[in-house]
């Protein structure tokens, strides 16, 4: 039989989560910008731009960070 899930396999659950949502935002803003035949230069700022916004999504959807009701 399982036992329940520990705390630790918890985080590290939601930690990879937030960090993979947060990539899957950067790379879509950047992959957008090379549709328009876009530079390299303007290809990173995109991601850059893009992993802040995903960053501060993340940041607003889980505001109390990697707390877990008890």
């Amino acid at each position: 039989m399982v036992g329940p899930v520990s705390r630790e396999d918890r985080l590290t659950a939601s930690r990879r989560l937030k960090i993979g949502f947060v990539v899957l935002v950067g790379l879509s803003a950047g992959l957008i910008t090379l549709q328009g035949d876009s530079s390299i230069l303007v290809f990173a700022l995109a991601t850059c731009a893009g992993l802040v916004v995903g960053a501060v999504v993340v940041w607003l959807a889980f505001p109390r960070g990697l707390g877990f009701r008890s």
